[in-house]
């Protein structure tokens, strides 16, 4: 039955909103030329308590189903695919399933996996202990060994829990919806997960889990009626039922509450300065859009960007070292909520945060906000229509699906300038902004202020309450039960190395993988003898410019202030122009512009590379001139004299960068291994590794920043010229010669190099072993081992060697057995290095000897690799090779890296080519010979324990 059809003209696409008329469930189609098709099944799955229900049968419905009786389709399926996205994720009220594709019948396959996993998963009670939570020996085959907690959910969520900003988040919300099931982490709490029953789950799917509860989201080109017909005929085996609606609306708060909490305490910066505190509000109804919508523009002109008050106010006054979690319009709701907070400060600040918050607000309200701001973030809008994304359809479900189960109209939630209009004339009318301000914020008795602060207990206290729990679980354990621990341990072992017969799963195959790369046609150019590379294609009336421009020799004291440099160029203004005045230009004229360290390994030589900085912007056409002219500006008049904007920048990139590695540790862990075997991997450590987060710390407790600021401008002389200078401009075929002279008027102002040009630093490779001690309670473990430049015939013999070690040996022994949420093996064709990995793993140490034992399992003598083990591991590789890619990405392998399309195509054909043999060859030349023995390098974030 058809709901509704609407034309969505600013997005170019058709609504069709559907109903189905046996069991109610929920359709919604976009119709839109694209390539990439969307597909997705949702629930609503309001938590009812903290045991992570949802999340834990979201895994387990991944596990095996009617139709797939195979142990985890899902990850099976990630090789049997040339799906561009695949995944599934549990939100606050509601679960979800999609993927996406460009291959009609992998589109085909992957509806079938996802629909039978989502209506008729096995459920099965070892799932549920693997995935979930269960006790078992410390090691399964030891009887004699501890019982301890396990389980991948459990794991993932005490790595989750020891997140800073999540923790915060989500504790902020349990006080702000008291009573409804807001109040309950949906994602689980370690604390509470192990109260969870089979039972419980199995009964959760069957009330949630249903056509009733469900909606359904196609997007793209395939046929509309044959995801329909399909579609009823899986649902038509149900009759309706009425799913549970437990409590989602807040009772009001009659006055403002207040909270304060304890959490970790960060080794890395004072503990002094490590408070979080935010006020936050309660907002609209879902279904009122329109006052959502306004309410979120609202906020995004009070916090985003250095001219906003609420910057002013809580971060360049220096109140904290940057906003919190929280801040910002939270729509994820029944009810919305808005938040002003700050993280980084001294706990005796609280007072002041909130004072200052209300004084901005009533400032604002008294004074209105300046109409270029709000013109600002509507050309923001239109510019985001036109800016043509690779995953738009993607995108488009992920931001109205929230909405959508708190009972919108879905399409409602499409037409923005339906609501742009209705905002234009509010705001025409009379003092729109300052009534929402009165109404949400100044007048709304539903106020929270929320505080979090270190506590040098809180590691302990974690640790103690999991002792607690396990005993308190042990303590009933009766000498049979013991017995039945150890039984259900070899029961999962032996699951987890069983081998399964998968050819009940679809799959696509070698042949259906073009043997072509894709290619996208460039011209070159030069303009006072800077290169400049073309690429003409439709960009939707949008013009996409990057320059990269090369520092040979920085020395290494240099490199480490090179992030700051780059964030300097867009936060400390110019001598005679604040950064306030300028972002705001910036908005109404471009889409950002960016700036950030560029480094890239040559093709040929992995003890090679480019170091330097890259600039990028996008502008609609018409605003050609003003783009090129402000990034002219801020790359040769930056202020690097204003210490105070200064002093901002380092507390909250230091703030960032700690933040960072709880949810990134594995690949902090990677980076620091990765710097003691090449050049480029030393570099990227320095720009972006722990030696960065540990740097920036150290800058941030310094009072005097007179050396800082001369370090910057030092690399100034050397970093923006026209020296070492490339540009890259994509467009439409009309705006070339308009182009081609803001380019030649935007080089011909710029200088040659005057600072001292080094040549670059030789580096010598050595193994090590680091680790950082840090209060996760889970760790991140990684180990590198070099291989070789992206043109030498091995590159694509170890890259087909670390996905056949990742499917078939290191995620059974990593995830499954070991209980780490993720771990695998990865090869950088570009950096030419070997890594193994392991993400919020519980057992380090045993981890690392897995990364040993993988070696061994592929030089076993009689180890062979079948061709359909091969092709799926192909299929993984092309799956990332042949994603779409958005305009603005079309050819810029070539401008960054210098690999061309026969580079590209040569190394397609050696992928293709890859033999079992091949890969054993390059498991014992390059991680098993005593050569690669000696070169590698191991890293662990985590805990001593």
């Amino acid at each position: 039955m058809i709901i509704q059809t609407r034309r969505i003209k600013e997005l170019e696409l058709d609504a069709i909103h559907l109903k189905h008329e046996k069991t109610g469930a929920e359709h919604l189609h976009i119709a839109r030329e694209d390539v990439n098709s969307v597909f997705g099944v949702g629930f609503g799955t309001p938590p009812e308590n903290c045991t992570g229900t949802p999340h834990i049968l979201e895994h387990i419905s991944l596990c095996g189903s009617r139709s797939y009786p195979v142990r985890d389709p899902f990850f099976k399926m990630l090789n049997r695919s040339m799906a561009t996205y695949m995944n599934a994720f549990t939100a606050r009220d509601y679960t979800l399933y999609p993927f996406s594709t460009t291959n009609p019948v992998d589109y085909q396959n992957l509806r079938s996996i996802y629909m039978d996993a989502a209506f008729h998963p096995h459920l099965r009670a070892l799932d549920f202990k693997q995935e979930g939570w269960r006790l078992e020996h410390e090691n399964p085959n030891d009887k004699t060994s501890p019982i301890v907690f396990k389980g991948i959910v459990y794991n993932e969520m005490k790595g989750q829990m020891a997140d800073p900003g999540y923790l915060y988040y989500a504790k902020m919300q349990q006080f702000m919806f008291p009573g409804t099931t807001y109040a309950n982490n949906s994602g689980g709490d370690p604390a509470a997960i192990t109260d969870l029953t089979h039972e419980e789950l199995v009964q959760f799917h069957k009330t949630h889990y249903h056509p009733s509860n469900a909606k359904f989201y196609t997007y793209g080109t395939f046929s509309l009626e044959d995801s329909l017909k399909y579609i009823n005929e899986k649902l038509q085996e149900f009759s309706p039922i009425n799913p549970p609606h437990p409590e989602k609306t807040v009772k009001p708060f009659k006055a403002p509450h207040r909270v304060n909490m304890t959490c970790p305490v960060d080794p890395m910066t004072p503990p002094e300065k490590q408070t979080k505190a935010s006020l936050s509000f309660l907002g609209n109804k879902a279904t009122d859009t329109f006052e959502g919508f306004s309410l979120r523009i609202l906020t995004d002109l009070l916090t985003d960007g250095h001219a906003s008050p609420m910057y002013k106010a809580l971060i360049e006054s220096n109140l904290g070292s940057e906003y919190s979690s929280t801040t910002g319009f939270d729509g994820s709701t029944m009810i919305g909520s808005v938040s002003f907070g700050v993280q980084g400060m001294r706990e005796e600040d609280v007072s002041k945060l909130e004072k200052a918050v209300i004084s901005t607000l009533e400032k604002v309200k008294e004074e209105g906000i300046d109409p270029k701001r709000v013109e600002a973030i509507v050309h923001q809008m239109e510019l985001d229509q036109k800016h043509k994304t690779t995953f738009f359809g993607m995108g488009l479900m992920q931001g109205l699906f929230s909405s959508w189960v708190n009972g919108c109209n879905p399409i409602d939630l499409l037409e923005l300038n339906k609501n742009i209009d209705r905002l234009k004339k509010e705001l025409a009318s009379g003092p729109y902004f300052q009534n929402l301000i009165s109404k949400y914020f100044l007048d709304n008795p539903h106020r929270l202020l929320f505080t979090m602060s270190p506590s040098a207990e809180y590691g302990a206290e974690i640790a103690a309450n999991e002792t607690t729990r396990l005993t308190a679980k042990l303590s009933v354990l009766t000498e049979k039960d013991k017995e039945e621990v150890y039984a259900q341990g070899q029961a999962l072992l032996k699951n987890q190395e069983t081998a399964e017969d998968v050819s009940c799963l679809p799959t696509l195959h070698v042949k259906d993988i073009s043997p072509k790369a894709k290619t996208y046609a460039v011209e070159h150019s030069a303009v006072h003898n800077v290169p400049v590379q073309w690429r003409q294609t439709a960009t939707n009336g949008v013009t996409y410019f990057r320059g990269i421009n090369t520092i040979p020799g920085l020395t290494p004291e240099l490199k480490q202030y090179l992030p700051l440099f780059t964030d300097s160029l867009v936060s400390l203004g110019t001598k005679t122009r604040p950064m306030d005045e300028i972002d705001d230009e910036i908005r109404l004229h471009t889409g950002g512009i960016r700036a950030a360290p560029f480094l890239s390994t040559n093709h040929s030589d992995i003890d090679r590379i480019e170091e330097g900085i890259s600039f990028s912007s996008y502008c609609l056409d018409r605003n050609q001139d003003k783009m090129f002219d402000l990034i002219q500006m801020l790359i040769q008049e930056t202020n690097f004299d204003n210490v105070e904007k200064l002093r901002t920048l380092i507390q909250g990139n230091a703030s960032s960068l700690s933040n960072s590695v709880a949810d990134s540790g594995h690949m902090f862990a990677r980076t620091n291994a990765a710097s003691y075997l090449t050049l480029g991997g030393s570099v990227s450590e320095q720009y972006g590794g722990m030696t960065q987060v540990q740097f920036m710390n150290a800058l941030a407790q310094k009072e005097d920043l007179s050396e800082v600021s001369q370090r910057l401008k030092e690399i100034a002389a050397l970093a923006i010229s026209r020296s070492n200078l490339r540009l890259a401009v994509t467009c439409g075929e009309d705006q070339m010669t308009s182009n081609e002279k803001a380019a030649e008027r935007f080089v011909s102002r710029l200088g040659l190099a005057t600072g001292d040009m080094r040549q670059q630093d030789t580096f010598t490779p050595v193994s090590k072993d680091a680790f950082f001690e840090l209060p996760f309670g889970i760790n991140f473990t990684a180990k590198c081992m070099r291989g070789v430049p992206y043109t030498h015939d091995d590159g694509a013999k170890l890259q087909i060697l670390a996905s056949l070690m990742s499917n078939l040996y290191l995620h059974r022994e990593i995830r499954e057995k070991n209980g780490a949420y993720g771990g695998g093996a990865s090869y950088a064709a570009t950096t030419g290095l070997f890594s193994f990995y392991s993400y919020r793993d519980p057992s380090p140490k045993k981890t690392l000897q897995t990364y040993t034992d993988a070696v061994r399992w592929v030089l076993d003598g009689k180890k062979e690799f079948s061709e359909q083990e091969l092709a799926e591991a192909k299929l993984s590789i092309f799956q990332k090779m042949d994603t779409p890619i958005s305009p603005a990405e079309e050819g810029l392998v070539v401008f960054s890296e210098g690999i061309t399309d026969e580079m590209r195509q040569r190394r397609r054909e050696q992928l293709l080519k890859v033999s079992s043999e091949n890969v054993k060859e390059a498991a014992e030349k390059y991680l098993h010979s005593d050569n690669a023995s000696k070169l590698q390098a191991t890293c662990i974030l985590g805990s001593t324990n």
